[in-house]
């Protein structure tokens, strides 16, 4: 079975909400007297909206076993086992606070800041050798399972073995108060009554996993029910017990993230409040823990005080103006705690990694900075590249979203060795760009770039290697400014008026703004007592009043 591996977001196994269709179950679970209160939140008559919690509200997860031919013993394809969820790399910083603050700061920096989290299956691709080695263990042990029960007399004792691990499996994904449906898997799913009946030559196998189905169908949330219903087709016993165990993987997957989902809450305040007293200690301790902190607050309102640096460079294109948006400073508004601090989490996004001095508050969140960084610079060459090239092709082809998604995947892919060759890998996308634009305007009947325009589409698409290109400046300062903006206002508010030329990437917008407020969020929401503290040191006696009311 496949292992586990943490991805980005996941929709909620019960978005697609309770649906009044009743499942085909079989007497005993139609008969079922547990009545409401044993159900399933969100199950009006026999459905849960999200999956169901185990025993103790604990998924069980085991390692994959398999067993060949001749082996003794039996030993189930087992569900892939859960990784951690305190597992990742250590971030940088000075040992000792790392040290203090990590076992405490995980949880939160994982699930707390990242309300999206969720787990999910790893496939192994099929041509890798751990891909081929679990597909042969596997199909060895299920060609065991269909000798023993194709033999005379039938041998169920893998079959015994596997039902057996089934109901564990459906017990696991029951509450904690639906006893009477408990009682009734452990009735109609009886080891001995069924050991016996193997015996006895009398066990029907196909009978019991339809029983399976039945409770599969009350118990799966609803994104689950087509994989479900896809088994009721199956005749042969060895297939349906395959695709039994491949399911309820995914239900109990299914019953893990909302689990996480349900606790996130919880967990965040708890850690919090943990992270936060912690910190308190060391701080006892080391009264000069915060320096750094204090210098990097006071560097973020200078910054606010200083016009912005104009750009100066105008040969880039005619086309595209070479100023900043309406973020360009004029006279400077007077100081908010807000403000300072939004404008210090966006410095964060241009530290200098010769800088040690990097805010103490943040030592943890520092490699997730990094990572958002190089996003950002990514993001800022891919818009610049679309910028230009739309100031060529004309509305026509900038019309088409097939275009542009074309174009965008065309010049991420020849990117990937922008940091190390920036002028190298901007000359291979200048040259794929142009000869895109060529063709298409050739295949929608229009006038094809002259050799002229096609020499300067070429020349200033280069030109944005250049760190002083004016076009990459602009677009760097307009996707500060929407970063900026998701931070006092929200994402989805600051997505509604996007700057000029990040339209186009508008998606990975989102993304990068949900990640980087998520982070932010989570840092205030410990630190924000010292930074208030500091930030009454910073902003003018006029303002200390806004400095102690204004939440951060």
């Amino acid at each position: 079975m496949p292992d586990v591996e943490e991805e980005a977001p996941l929709k909620d196994p019960g978005d697609a909400g309770c649906r009044s269709r009743k499942p085909e179950t079989s007497a005993a679970t139609r008969e079922d007297p547990s009545g409401p209160k044993d159900r399933p939140a969100c199950r009006s008559r026999r459905r849960s909206g999200a999956p169901s919690l185990g025993r103790g509200g604990r998924a069980r997860a085991r390692r994959p076993l398999v067993a060949l031919p001749g082996l003794s013993g039996c030993p189930s394809p087992r569900l892939p086992p859960t990784q951690p969820l305190l597992a990742g790399p250590r971030p940088p910083g000075p040992g000792g606070l790392i040290d203090t603050v990590d076992n405490v700061s995980k949880l939160s920096n994982k699930i707390g800041m990242n309300h999206d989290f969720h787990m999910e299956e790893k496939v192994s691709p099929p041509s890798s050798l751990e891909g081929k080695v679990k597909e042969t263990m596997h199909n060895a042990f299920w060609d065991h399972l269909k000798e023993q029960l194709s033999a005379t007399p039938p041998d169920f004792s893998c079959a015994l073995e596997l039902l057996k691990e089934i109901k564990e499996i459906l017990l696991s994904l029951l509450l904690p108060r639906q006893s009477r449906l408990r009682s009734e898997i452990e009735e109609a799913l009886d080891t001995e009554l069924l050991g016996r009946k193997a015996e006895h030559g009398a066990l029907n196998v196909p009978l019991v996993s339809k029983y399976i189905l039945d409770m599969m169908t009350l118990l799966c949330a609803p994104v689950r029910d087509e994989a479900v219903q896809k088994l009721e087709n199956i005749t042969d016993p060895v297939r349906l017990l395959r695709g039994i165990f491949q399911v309820l993987g995914l239900m109990k997957m299914d019953m893990l993230n909302y689990t996480i989902q349900s606790l996130q809450p919880h967990l965040q305040e708890h850690s919090i409040q943990h992270e936060r007293a912690t910190f308190q200690e060391l701080l006892n301790k080391q009264p000069s823990l915060l320096d750094h902190t204090t210098k990097w607050l006071t560097q973020a309102a200078a910054d606010l005080t200083t016009p912005l640096p104009t750009c100066l460079d105008a040969s880039d294109s005619a086309t595209v103006a070479c100023s900043s948006p309406n973020e360009a400073v004029g006279s400077p508004e007077p100081l908010s705690p807000t403000m300072v601090l939004s404008q210090g989490f966006l410095n964060l996004l241009l530290w200098d990694p010769a800088n040690e001095e990097f805010p103490e508050t943040l030592l943890m969140d520092r490699t997730r900075l990094q990572e958002l960084e190089s996003q950002l610079h990514q993001l800022t060459v891919l818009a610049s590249v679309l910028l230009v090239a739309s100031s060529f092709s004309g509305s026509v082809l900038f019309g088409s979203p097939q275009f542009v998604d074309k174009l965008k995947r065309v010049t991420k892919n020849l990117m990937k060795e922008f940091d190390s060759r920036p002028e190298e890998a901007m000359q291979t996308v200048s040259e794929q760009v142009s000869q895109e634009i060529h063709q298409s305007l050739k295949n929608m009947g229009l006038a094809a770039l002259s050799s002229d325009n096609a020499a300067s589409l070429i020349g200033q698409l280069q030109n944005i290697a250049k760190k002083e290109n004016c076009v990459r400046n602009v677009i760097d300062q307009r996707i500060h400014l929407f970063l900026k903006c998701c931070l006092v206002l929200g994402v989805q508010r600051s997505l509604l008026d996007l700057p000029g030329g990040l339209t186009v990437i508008e998606a990975e917008l989102a993304e990068l703004g949900q990640k980087f407020v998520s982070l932010t969020h989570h840092n205030q929401e410990v630190f924000g007592p010292y930074y208030t503290e500091i930030l009454k040191t910073l902003i003018p006696p006029a303002q200390a009043l806004e400095t102690e009311v204004e939440s951060l």
